[in-house]
């Protein structure tokens, strides 16, 4: 199948051909991968007889999708203009990354409140999205979820959650970026995420 096709699966249709020829320049594998919830992408240097490798995980809505996509190709790019001098997340890879947004721009690609969210974050772009709590919220806002998933943030305090796991916690008060919740079983604390989506109880 035409890999515009397949990468209009995932990314906004407009933005695929782009994709595409940026698989077809650097000679990239690119892969769709399962969900992996310690990271959203993934970019591996050539190595022995394998070349250039990104990932993205399927499970990403169109914006995160994209977002992620840029991320990883920036990376390859500083790769091959500096190999290891540059520092992952340094200067070079930050310069990288606004330069490739540019396109999806022009096309107006995003909706307001992450385009705004993304002109923040590219002021000085983090390790990935998900270090930007503005930019992690907006994109989050077009995830498709059941309606008694919510952000811990988002809940009331003394409110009772629940986790996929089926453990059950009350959210008590903030402390510093975190919130506070006591595991009613064991009674042990736990700081969460204000981000992190949980199962509100009752609903």
């Amino acid at each position: 199948m035409d890999k515009i096709v397949i990468l209009e699966k995932y990314l906004p249709p407009e933005c695929a051909p782009i994709v595409a020829r940026w698989i077809d320049y650097f000679q990239c594998e690119f892969k769709v991968s399962r969900n992996r919830n310690s990271k959203y992408g993934d970019y591996r240097p050539p190595f022995k007889d394998a070349g250039h490798r990104i990932s993205v995980n399927y499970n990403l809505n169109q914006y995160a999708f994209l977002v992620t996509t840029v991320h990883e190709f920036a990376h390859l790019h500083t790769w091959n203009e500096h190999k290891r001098k540059a520092k992952p997340h340094g200067k070079e890879w930050k310069q990288n990354f606004k330069r490739m947004m540019r396109p999806f721009f022009d096309k107006n690609v995003f909706p307001m409140d992450i385009n705004k969210a993304i002109i923040s974050y590219l002021e000085n772009p983090a390790a990935s999205s998900c270090s930007d709590p503005n930019l992690f919220r907006a994109l989050q806002n077009y995830d498709s979820k059941p309606e008694n998933v919510i952000t811990v943030e988002s809940l009331p305090v003394n409110s009772l959650f629940q986790m996929k796991n089926g453990r059950v916690f009350r959210k008590e008060m903030q402390v510093r970026k975190r919130f506070r919740c006591v595991e009613l079983k064991t009674g042990a604390v736990y700081l969460f995420n204000p981000l992190a989506e949980v199962m509100l109880m009752g609903a």
